[in-house]
C-alpha cells in the first residue's frame, strides 16, 4: 500500500500568525498549547526575507544597517536568533516600509517572538535543546515520526511515559519525575485541539514487544494505542518483524511540516543530550523518501488494530 501524500494546509496553532502580502493574521485554537516563539520567528524572517528580497537589498547591506553582520541576517531570516524590535523598526524603513498599518503587525510579530512559550514553565526539567522542538511541534499541520524503541511521546500514557523517563534519570526524585510526566502530558494537549496537526506514526514492532514499565504498563499502553487507531488525526502503522531490513535502520527521526508555505518542512532527530534540526532540500528529500518507504513496508494502517490487538493478547493479557 503507498503512502498517503498529504499536501501543505491552513496555519494550525493556538495564537499562530500568518504573514501574507505584509499582512499578519492571528489564527486562535481553542485548548492547546500556543505555538510560541519558534515558529513566529520563523513567520517573521520569512516575511522580512521576502521584503529584503523585494526591495534589492542584500544581506550585507542589511547586516550594515543593523550595526550587525550578514551571518546575523541570515540567522534572523531562518528565525533561528531572538529579535530586537529596534532591529526590525530599522530594516522595515530600509526596506521601505513606512506605513504604520504595515509596520505595526510585524513589529508586534518581533515583540510575540520573544514571549516565553507555555513550556517555559517546566524550565527546571526541560533541557534548551528540546525548547525548540515544542515549539515546532505545536505548530506542525503535519507530525511524521518513526520510532524504533518507544511509543512515540504523543501517544504515551502516563505511566509508560514514567517508566520511559525513569530510563534516562534513573537518579530522579519522585517530584522531579512527576514533572517530567506532566510536560509529556502537556504536550499530547495539541492533538485535542479544535485544529489539531496530522500525526502519522510509524513504530516498529520491537517498541510493542519491550515490556517497558512491566506487563500492567504495556497493557494499557496498548489499549490507548488501540483506541488511537480510531481518532481522526492518528495514523498509525507497524513495521513487523517479517519485513527484515528497511529504509530507517539507522534510528528514529520526525519530520514536521507547517501551515505556512514559506516554512520549510524540519526533520528532527534527538540524541541522548542533543538533537540535530535539517532543513536543507537534500536532507528533507533524503527522509521524507525513507519515511514513504517505512510507509509502504509497514502493514497497512488499517490492520494496525488487528495486529495490536494481538501482541497485546499474546504478551500482556495475564
Amino acid at each position: 500500500m503507498a503512502c498517503l501524500h498529504v499536501g501543505r494546509a491552513g496555519a494550525s496553532g493556538r495564537d499562530s500568525r500568518q504573514v501574507k502580502d505584509g499582512q499578519v493574521t492571528t489564527v486562535s485554537a481553542e485548548g492547546g498549547p500556543t505555538s510560541g516563539p519558534t515558529v513566529l520567528r520563523m513567520l517573521l524572517g520569512a516575511q522580512l526575507r521576502r521584503l529584503r528580497e523585494g526591495a534589492g537589498v542584500s544581506r550585507e547591506s542589511a547586516g550594515w544597517e543593523i550595526r550587525s553582520s550578514e551571518s546575523k541576517i541570515s540567522r534572523m531570516e531562518l528565525g533561528r536568533v531572538g529579535f530586537k524590535e529596534r532591529d526590525v523598526a530599522d530594516l522595515l524603513t530600509l526596506y521601505g516600509v513606512t506605513a504604520a498599518e504595515e509596520r505595526g503587525p510585524l513589529l508586534k510579530l518581533a515583540r510575540d517572538a520573544n514571549s516565553p512559550g507555555w513550556w517555559h514553565g517546566y524550565g527546571d526539567v526541560l533541557p534548551s535543546w528540546f525548547q525548540s522542538y515544542l515549539g515546532l511541534e505545536a505548530a506542525a499541520v503535519l507530525i511524521r515520526t518513526y520510532e524504533v524503541q518507544f511509543v512515540p511521546g504523543l501517544l504515551q500514557t502516563p505511566e509508560y511515559a514514567r517508566a520511559v523517563i525513569r530510563l534516562g534519570h534513573r537518579g530522579a526524585l519522585p517530584g522531579e519525575l512527576d514533572r517530567r510526566v506532566g510536560l509529556r502530558m502537556e504536550r499530547q494537549r495539541v492533538l485535542r485541539r479544535s485544529d489539531p496537526p496530522q500525526l502519522w506514526a510509524v513504530l516498529d514492532e520491537a517498541a510493542l514487544r519491550r515490556p517497558i514499565g512491566g506487563v500492567e504498563v504495556m497493557r494499557e499502553q496498548l489499549d490507548a494505542l488501540i483506541e488511537a487507531t480510531a481518532v481522526p488525526q492518528v495514523r498509525l502503522q507497524i513495521i513487523p518483524f517479517d519485513a527484515g531490513g528497511h529504509a530507517a535502520a539507522s534510528g528514529a527521526f520526525s519530520i514536521l511540516r507547517f501551515g505556512d508555505v514559506d516554512l520549510p518542512d524540519i526533520v528532527y532527530i534527538e540524541q541522548l543530550t542533543s538533537a540535530i534540526y535539517l532543513d536543507k532540500r537534500d536532507d528533507l528529500d533524503y527522509y521524507a523518501l525513507a519515511m514513504e518507504r517505512l510507509c509502504v513496508e509497514a502493514t497497512p494502517p488499517e490492520r494496525t488494530r488487528e495486529l495490536l490487538t494481538r501482541v497485546r493478547d499474546e504478551l500482556y493479557a495475564g
